[in-house]
């Protein structure tokens, strides 16, 4: 399915003011309140808005009747006991596919496409009154999606792609902010979700400790080397393009959120995210030597600017933010600001792979 026209502006906009009746874990409240977004299922976070009480306004530019809508599929996602997270996706998804909109028409991809979701009429989705009713078609869209193997580690673009198989998987990801900000500002609730569609990847809680050498340094991460330093072709991810030098190792994790560890003592000198997304997290460890550990998720990095850190401390866990196709962890070297190929340089200080 093509990409849809979208339902206004793209903005965070929250409305500190609307104090909308709703449940919420089983309590009637109103105002601000705060749900761990993270909990997959629904027990602890899970919203619940009447549409009936909806005010005739306007959130991130969609108006009265697309803001019903969403509460339509808040209501769905609440009644299968799915948590905050899949609400939004419900949110964002419905954005992407028909600006929130209950349409009565497909397009070139699906002609016979309809509703909020742009459901095909293939049996899978119901009768053509179901696929135009929101809340039985968010039901639909939440079914499909609860069968999304370990969703939770999935981008929220990729978790819907993969209940829609859209032509573009990343499609949807400039629809999250508004998600946020129309669940936010519906309920009062302050979800925890954040900004940047690939950021928002639920992580455990554990963490553990690398092996350190006698000579104070340890491997910054598990896996293969699938990528070395060097030349190579430019390719085009998910998403978007390579560079055509590759400054760094990659090391394969096996899976989401796997241990990336300080490879030597030193200072978190910055935490910074580049203009494709990607996270980056940098050690100094003194004498003009720095170390960079890319691709991690927001909510995996797990320490802050000025830290102190030891080798073999783990500092994040594995993502796929940026230029990426995959968990894995891309490992720099700098010395004097010169980034060198990180492998000779780990093996002359005992660390090899």
């Amino acid at each position: 399915m093509p990409e849809q026209k979208s339902g206004g502006m793209i903005a965070l906009i929250a409305i500190p003011g609307l104090a909308l009746g709703l449940v919420f874990s089983g309590v009637l409240l109103g105002g601000s309140e705060s749900a761990a977004a993270c909990n997959p299922d629904g027990s602890g976070n899970s919203i619940s808005i009447d549409p009936g009480t909806v005010p005739d306004t306007t959130i991130s530019g969609y108006g009265h009747e697309q803001l019903v809508n969403a509460t339509q599929i808040i209501q769905a996602g609440k009644d299968l006991d799915l948590g905050v997270r899949d609400q939004t996706i419900g949110v964002m998804t419905a954005m992407g596919e028909s600006g929130l909109r209950v349409i009565d028409h497909g397009d070139a991809a699906g002609p016979d496409s309809r509703g909020l979701f742009q459901q095909r009429d293939n049996g899978a989705w119901g009768a053509y009154g179901d696929r135009m009713d929101a809340y039985a078609s968010s039901t639909n869209f939440f079914k499909a999606l609860m069968k999304i193997e370990d969703r939770e580690s999935l981008a929220p673009t990729i978790a819907a792609h993969r209940v829609q198989i859209n032509a573009d998987p990343y499609h949807y990801e400039k629809y999250w902010d508004a998600a946020v900000a129309v669940v936010e500002g519906l309920s009062g609730v302050e979800t925890g979700l954040k900004p940047g569609n690939g950021n928002n990847v639920c992580s455990g809680g554990d963490t553990e400790s690398g092996e350190v050498n006698p000579n104070g340094w340890a491997k910054p991460g598990d896996g293969p080397i699938t990528a070395g330093f060097g030349p190579r072709d430019v390719i085009q991810t998910g998403s978007g393009p390579t560079e055509p030098f590759h400054f760094g190792t990659d090391f394969q994790a096996d899976g989401c959120d796997g241990p990336i560890w300080a490879a030597q003592a030193g200072t978190v000198s910055q935490i910074v995210q580049d203009s494709g997304g990607g996270w980056h997290i940098e050690v100094d460890h003194g004498g003009g030597v720095a170390t960079r550990y890319i691709h991690m998720y927001a909510n995996g990095i797990l320490v802050e600017v000025g830290d102190k850190v030891k080798a073999g401390q783990q500092i994040a866990r594995t993502g796929s933010s940026g230029f990426s196709t995959g968990c894995h962890l891309h490992f720099e070297v700098q010395i004097e600001g010169e980034k060198v190929d990180p492998i000779p340089f780990l093996a002359e200080v005992g660390i090899t792979y």
